[in-house]
């Protein structure tokens, strides 16, 4: 459960962004669907034109708190959103491209956007003497780049803690564990297990098998998700499941304060610790690639949280798209993560604490109802 102090600063670096949402026009570009009565219910409206990829490496958050202001498109329109003030559309050239000059990007007569001098980190300037430049603080539009964390200790030293202690106690009743191993129940299941390697925010593998499991109630429904989405084009892309309780251990304690609202609290147990838990995210069939959505998965900022306004419009559709599928086969989002949804009869498990090398399951075929 997340204490009312924390709440309290999840709201608050939310709302501003929210209270803008409702002020942007509805986008008047987009694309025609073509899907059949049953899936339509799961779109969140028509599908919008991609923003220009131009544009993409300046959509974020810049500066922090009160004096924080995001960059974001909707109806193919650039907008400024901050606190205290919103901005018109940004201006653009008549062919759609930024105003650009030797070393800045002119957004409007007060704002502009100067690159940092290793020319990776983009600022915010203001014409309004009492604002400094504010650099870009979330974490950033490339794909390949990933959130981390520096941890008080190294992650050796906190798995070895962990593995000495042990889970805190539950009293039942439970129903006794049947965990599946999800990439054999149906091919378009895919796996990019961050915690496998190092393309994680701890920077280190954590897990020693790229393998992810879920009690099979949970399992099940996730594949019928899947089989939702199959005919929109989409399949799911798996980055974690049933985590043991250690690891949980080790996230807490690696996460400075700040960053603790996006990690389970070890003395109540994650829902991932039940194997009722998953982050995932969409992928194109046609491609494998995985659908870019407003933020990065593990991702300390409020980029992750599942209503933030940012990024592109059809970065925010593909993100919904994904919510409202889950959540029409008993998934309900985390309210800090839009990559991490709650199978609803996650209560009903214990915590578990054992390693994916001695659950015991192999990686044959498992048949599931449809």
């Amino acid at each position: 459960m997340i204490s009312h102090v924390t709440r309290f600063l999840r709201l608050s670096l939310a709302l501003p962004f929210l209270i803008f949402t409702s002020i942007l026009p509805t986008p008047n570009i987009l694309q025609a669907q073509t899907a059949t009565t049953s899936v339509d219910s799961l779109l969140p409206g028509p599908k919008p034109l991609d923003a220009p990829a131009e544009w993409k490496e300046f959509l974020g958050i810049y500066g922090k708190g009160e004096d924080a202001f995001i960059i974001l498109e909707r109806g193919q329109m650039l907008y400024l959103s901050g606190e205290k003030e919103t901005r018109p559309p940004l201006l653009l050239e008549n062919d759609g491209s930024l105003k650009n000059s030797a070393d800045s990007i002119q957004l409007n007569d007060c704002f502009s956007i100067r690159r940092g001098y290793d020319q990776k980190t983009p600022y915010l300037l203001s014409c309004l003497s009492s604002r400094q430049p504010l650099p870009r603080t979330d974490a950033g539009s490339d794909p390949t780049h990933f959130f981390h964390v520096n941890p008080a200790q190294p992650v050796s030293a906190l798995r070895e803690k962990a593995l000495k202690l042990s889970p805190p106690e539950e009293h039942g009743p439970f129903r006794k564990p049947d965990l599946v191993e999800l990439a054999s129940l149906d091919p378009a299941i895919h796996l990019d297990i961050r915690y496998a390697s190092a393309n994680n925010f701890l920077s280190t593998p954590v897990y020693t098998q790229a393998r992810a499991f879920m009690q099979r109630p949970a399992a099940e429904a996730l594949v019928r998700v899947l089989h939702k989405l199959q005919p929109l084009g989409y399949g799911l892309l798996i980055h974690d499941a049933y985590r043991p309780w250690y690891v949980t251990k080790i996230f807490w304690d690696a996460t400075p304060p700040e960053g603790k609202i996006f990690v389970a609290n070890p003395q109540e147990g994650s829902k991932h610790n039940r194997g009722c838990a998953v982050d995932l995210t969409l992928y194109d069939l046609s491609t494998g690639q995985a659908i870019e959505m407003p933020g990065l998965y593990d991702e300390m900022s409020p980029r992750s949280f599942p209503n933030f306004p940012g990024g592109t419009s059809l970065q925010r559709w593909h993100r919904d798209l994904l919510r409202r599928a889950m959540e029409s086969e008993g998934f309900a989002v985390n309210e800090d993560e839009w990559w991490h949804f709650d199978y609803k009869d996650w209560k009903q498990y214990g915590i578990l604490n054992v390693p994916f090398e001695k659950l015991g399951i192999g990686r044959q075929p498992v048949a599931i109802s449809r």
